[in-house]
């Protein structure tokens, strides 16, 4: 199985780019969805974060408790790093048992923080989605009415670069509302089923 990944920062319509990929068959693993889905259905999982930021992290129906994880672990990195640590494992093992029950020519991973979190070792060819900043603050804030302009600059400033992402790539979608982005993918996906993905 060929893995690939695609990330990008918050805004850059990463999603949309997956929606296409899997409109000509390709399966798409969603990492951030997963991530919160384990979080309150893996038991291995459930327990770690209860262990160690106390049981106080669910609420008594077992749903995760997100305002008071939010005031005790995204407030600090230390603590942030911590829950990370906790999580990226199980969600990297959740993800293996998924791509070896696909039967397609390659998978993808879908992650927003996969340079960040430093999953991109763990894929054979990752692709970027980029658009620029301006166009990406638009798009949320249309999107995500409850976050301040300050909310998703701060979000940013946790991504890594635009430029640097982009230096890192083995392929980059420009997402940028002057290039028509389908045939960008399409041009992509042609290009990883002839088998030849870094040498084109």
């Amino acid at each position: 199985m060929f893995h690939v990944g695609i990330t990008g920062g918050i805004g850059t319509g990463k999603s949309l780019v997956c929606d296409i990929f899997k409109c000509v068959g390709i399966p798409v693993y969603d990492a951030d969805s997963r991530a919160k889905e384990l979080m309150t259905t893996d038991g291995i999982l459930v327990s770690q974060i209860k262990k160690e930021f106390g049981t106080l992290s669910y609420d008594e129906a077992g749903g995760l408790n997100r305002v008071y994880l939010a005031r005790v672990v995204f407030g600090e990195e230390e603590k942030r790093q911590r829950l990370n640590a906790l999580v990226h494992p199980r969600v990297a093992m959740d993800y293996q048992a998924w791509a070896s029950a696909q039967q397609s020519p390659y998978v993808l991973r879908e992650a927003a923080l996969m340079y960040e979190a430093g999953a991109y070792r763990t894929v054979d060819f990752m692709i970027v989605v980029t658009a620029p900043e301006a166009l990406r603050l638009q798009r949320v804030r249309q999107r995500d009415p409850h976050r301040t302009a300050a909310d998703i600059q701060n979000i940013m400033a946790r991504q890594w670069p635009e430029e640097e992402k982009i230096k890192r790539a083995d392929a980059v979608i420009v997402n940028d509302e002057t290039q028509l982005v389908i045939p960008q993918v399409l041009k992509l996906h042609e290009r990883l089923l002839r088998g030849n993905q870094k040498d084109v």
